[in-house]
């Protein structure tokens, strides 16, 4: 990285799943670091852009292309607009000249971007393509490395990428090719470094979380146990978890961790057995609900386990939906997400049989939606008078240990204890003393 050059005002936008939040902050912390002014706001000030991208539906894709135009008008024929991410690693080089890119990174080489960004300011508008790593052979990990976020309170921290599942609607893996880990020593360092800098609370991300370490000899369950000894973190969160990747080792390594927030979030996507087999999920729905009933043994009855739901998938008949709704409930979930399947080309899904309509898969969406928010209200109301802690991340909202969202008096970043008065809106009201 090159030293600190004033560059004026860049515009940061980030689609998608917080391993790309955490590309994000780091590209911004590095374009800080070299003397640029970090803004979420869209305007004609900016002289340098940069967009994180996602292209896990149709729907993504669409927006990364509408951004990509809307931010090449803004910034003029001078400044500067770099693109980076899942969407980008699928385009064709000659379609992201034409759409006025000028730097086009993939999955990898988000490292590369910055000093990409400041050459180009210096020397002018080219067009260059980093995309130069092959993401299906192995290699080491790619450090981004943040000092404290940028854009966020809390960080989040990519500890792994890539996966080797290929679930039959996901096109992720072709993008982000094949897993690999970061070193434990890596992320210990990283994590002392921020809490020397104030940071409350670190979520580990990963595109396919639950198989941390199999490429370098350890295992994520050994990673929480290095984590469980550092002193002076607040707060320890996990992103996505795939339900057969809850061992009972992970579970123990949670359990003893006093820093674990106590909420998980496991992908359930449907809850019928032939759909889960169709998807190549790896489970049944038993074996889902049972999973959820041992994380709930061992790291108690309150946890919080939130899902993600699939709807419309080929095939999927009423009753096979119903099964779905059966499981959530089963489960016992809080928060849901909710989306409708989205064919990709090059998946296996996209030539089975059986499709279902628009109206259709919109109408389920609905009503699963419904349920969720059901669920997620009934969870939450349940600790309507007790006492907990809210990490405030801006204007008084923040979220509890629970990961149920509130709005308490407090400054940014500050963790406040306070009584949880009741669920207004979607959201704890908690009055401090």
């Amino acid at each position: 990285m090159q030293g600190n050059k004033s560059m004026g005002l860049a515009y940061i936008h980030v689609f998608g799943c917080r391993s790309s939040l955490c590309e994000g902050e780091y590209i911004a912390g590095a374009l800080q670091s070299m003397g640029a002014e970090i803004t979420e706001e869209l305007t004609d000030t900016i002289q340098a852009a940069v967009i994180v991208t996602c292209s896990v539906t149709q729907e993504a894709d669409r927006k990364c292309r509408q951004l990509v135009r809307r931010v090449r008008k803004t910034l003029g024929s001078s400044g500067i607009l770099a693109v980076c991410g899942c969407w980008s690693q699928g385009i064709d080089a000659g379609i992201a000249r034409d759409m006025g890119i000028d730097i086009l990174a993939g999955s990898r080489g988000k490292n590369l971007v910055p000093d990409a960004v400041i050459e180009m300011l210096r020397l002018g508008r080219s067009f260059k393509d980093i995309r130069t790593q092959d993401i299906f052979m192995p290699q080491e990990w790619e450090e981004l490395n943040i000092d404290a976020p940028v854009m966020h309170s809390r960080a989040f921290m990519k500890i792994q990428d890539g996966c080797n599942h290929f679930c039959t609607y996901c096109i992720i893996p072709f993008l982000r090719g094949r897993p690999v880990s970061r070193p434990i020593d890596s992320i210990i360092s990283e994590i002392h470094r921020l809490i020397e800098n104030g940071t409350k609370e670190v979520i580990f991300t990963g595109i396919h979380l639950g198989i941390y370490g199999q490429d370098i000899n350890t295992s994520l369950a050994e990673l929480i146990r290095n984590v469980s000894r550092i002193d002076g973190l607040s707060r320890l969160r996990l992103g996505s978890l795939e339900p057969f990747c809850l061992t009972d080792e992970l579970l123990e390594s949670l359990g003893e961790c006093k820093s674990f927030c106590h909420h998980l979030h496991l992908p359930l996507q449907s809850g019928d057995d032939d759909i889960l087999a169709s998807m190549r999920r790896g489970y049944t729905a038993d074996e889902f609900v049972r999973v959820c009933a041992r994380a709930r043994n061992v790291l108690g009855d309150d946890l919080h386990i939130s899902g993600d739901i699939l709807v419309g998938f080929p095939g999927e008949s009423e009753p096979a939906f119903m099964n779905t709704l059966e499981a959530m409930r089963a489960s016992r979930f809080g928060r849901v997400h909710v989306f409708p399947y989205s064919e990709r080309n090059g998946t296996l899904a996209a030539g089975m049989r059986g499709k279902i309509s628009h109206s259709e898969k919109i109408s389920r969406v609905s009503r699963a939606i419904s349920l969720g928010n059901e669920l997620y209200e009934d969870y939450a109301k349940g600790f309507v008078g007790l006492e907990a802690e809210v990490l405030i991340e801006r204007d008084g909202m923040g979220y509890t240990r629970h990961y149920i969202e509130a709005s308490c008096k407090g400054n940014d970043n500050e963790i406040v204890t306070a009584k949880i008065r009741s669920w207004n809106h979607g959201r704890l009201e908690c009055l401090r003393d």
